[in-house]
């Protein structure tokens, strides 16, 4: 997406310093926002802001400020650095996460498991607690949550990983509900198998950590070169303009979903559960046991 559909919209994108967080600033850029990120390490945050901040037209400007998300005053003091540095926050984009440690359930390392919790969980709460009051003043806003593969599916050796962005997938159905009075839209995205240090880390742990199985298929993806970043971020833009207003408490694949098309189908999506996670029962798969009578 080329079209300057952010035109005078300012956005917080956590993780940004690499891989798909600075991808997504770099299309939030291109389509004329205004731009805080965050990382943990101020190093490659810096690096990454100035590489922005060369490719930032008249108008737009970058604010970097290195944050923890998992921290409650970590994620306070980001959301005010944004309101001070650009006036207000129209949307929030969560992309900061980890892969979380490799192993079964019984043998990884607890703090580590907690720790995965932290981030990819919390740390798109508390972001989300702290920009609520602003969004709510305004009356409208965007949230943009990015899940993973272990959102739909069971990702043995991986759990921490796969808890959390499940999770994730809830809070983002439960907060559109909660927020839709005040019109802002909540939803996330299924970026799809990306060629990103997150991938190297999970090949690097090594079969005995992730299970034979998902090591074989990710050294494909590897191989092959991965969904490209574009995609999502494409999404993402989509997600945080006003073509996607009244969209919210969906989980959408930048692959698979045809979402270009989804503002003309915004009633009938309205209408239904499609995009959001459910629990499956017999009838669903044409049986007719377990139903009452």
């Amino acid at each position: 997406m080329t079209q300057r559909v952010l035109e005078n919209r300012c956005a917080i994108v956590t993780g940004a310093s690499e891989g798909l967080g600075f991808e997504i600033a770099k299309r939030y850029l291109a389509a004329g926002a205004k731009l805080t990120i965050c990382a943990r390490t101020e190093s490659t945050l810096s690096t990454a802001a100035a590489a922005l901040e060369a490719s930032a037209g008249p108008g737009r400007s970058v604010t970097a400020v290195p944050a923890d998300v998992s921290k409650p005053a970590h994620a306070a003091a980001l959301v005010d650095a944004a309101l001070k540095a650009h006036g207000r926050v129209d949307i929030l984009v969560n992309n900061a996460g980890v892969a979380g440690p490799g192993g079964s359930v019984e043998s990884v390392d607890w703090d580590e498991w907690m720790r995965t919790i932290e981030i990819n969980l919390f740390g798109s709460v508390l972001l989300s607690r702290a920009l609520l009051p602003h969004l709510k003043q305004a009356g409208r806003g965007k949230i943009i949550q990015l899940s993973g593969g272990g959102a739909t599916n069971p990702l043995p050796m991986l759990s921490a990983y796969a808890v959390s962005k499940a999770a994730v997938i809830r809070f983002v159905e439960t907060l559109a509900e909660e927020t839709r009075p005040h019109h802002i839209d909540v939803n996330a995205i299924a970026p799809g198998a990306l060629n990103t240090r997150m991938l190297d880390g999970m090949i690097g742990a090594g079969p005995q950590k992730i299970g034979p199985a998902l090591h074989e298929r990710l050294s494909q993806v590897k191989a092959q070169g991965g969904t490209p970043l574009g995609k999502a971020a494409d999404l993402a833009v989509f997600l945080g303009s006003p073509l996607s207003d009244g969209i919210t408490g969906r989980l959408i694949s930048a692959v698979w979903d045809p979402w270009h098309d989804l503002p003309n189908r915004l009633k009938e999506l309205q209408e239904t559960d499609i995009y959001t996670l459910r629990r499956i029962v017999p009838k669903d798969r044409n049986m007719n046991w377990g139903e009452v009578d």
